[in-house]
């Protein structure tokens, strides 16, 4: 049996529940990086799939991104072998893509991380990709498009793609990155140490660093960011811009015209 503290399997629970992320006859793509988040996912995945009354399979990809020749794929091979999951391994040349590219180096390894593991769900006739984003990850996300650009926006817990017709899950929503991580630790996962070499150098770092610096003077706010990604919270904006020729009329009638 795979062992889940009661609070984090509740918050995971619910996040399957309030946002209908598994089904019965569901086949899930687990994008796996060998990371703490995503070893992790497919540990706690694994769980719900002993304790949950639901009939779903799991299947792992790793997308080897040709960093370095070092990426080590056994260990997270081991570790899918550990806890019954196939697992797979798809090679896509990002490092190159991102030489070539005149887009900035996170945006394309994104693309074409994404754009792998759509491919190879629809190759195995999964219907479902479950990524281990969580809480400070989708607040970091709604922060970094209000400062990079001007709009409220975040990842959504469910998001079906309508040209590969497969939909994305992302059931660890309601857990912290430091719960994460600690529990990582206490259950000594071999985790892989990331091979991009803009690690801790990235826009998301920085507003990582950001939010942690000002909860100094501000303690709830990460709380308050979260709360903030719920359309509920919206209350006094300010209407759309008006366009050109709606702005000329009303000006036109100033002048009586």
């Amino acid at each position: 049996m795979k062992e889940l503290p009661k609070s984090y399997f509740s918050r995971i629970t619910r996040a399957v529940v309030e946002f209908d992320l598994i089904d019965d006859g569901d086949k899930i793509l687990i994008g796996i990086s060998g990371g703490k988040d995503s070893l992790f996912l497919a540990y706690a995945l694994c769980s719900l799939r002993e304790r949950f009354k639901k009939n779903f399979s799991l299947t792992a990809l790793t997308v080897d991104p040709k960093f370095n020749d070092n990426f080590n794929v056994e260990s997270i091979k081991n570790f899918c072998a550990e806890l019954k999951i196939e697992h797979f391994v798809e090679e896509v040349d990002i490092a190159d893509a991102i030489k070539n590219s005149n887009k900035k180096p996170c945006f394309t390894c994104a693309f074409f991380r994404r754009a792998a593991i759509n491919r190879y769900a629809k190759s195995i006739g999964a219907n479902k990709v479950a990524y281990a984003h969580h809480l400070d990850d989708a607040v970091e996300t709604f922060l970094m498009s209000i400062l990079s650009s001007g709009q409220l926006n975040t990842f959504l817990p469910k998001t079906f793609l309508s040209r590969s017709e497969i939909t994305v899950i992302r059931p660890l929503v309601y857990l912290r990155e430091f719960e994460i991580a600690k529990f990582v630790r206490q259950n000594n996962f071999d985790v892989v140490k990331s091979p991009c070499p803009f690690d801790g150098k990235t826009n998301r770092q920085f507003i990582k660093n950001l939010i942690r610096d000002l909860e100094n003077n501000f303690p709830d706010l990460f709380s308050h960011l979260a709360s903030s990604i719920r359309k509920s919270a919206l209350f006094d904006l300010w209407d759309a811009p008006k366009s050109r020729n709606e702005m000329k009329k009303i000006y036109y009638s100033f002048l009586g015209r």
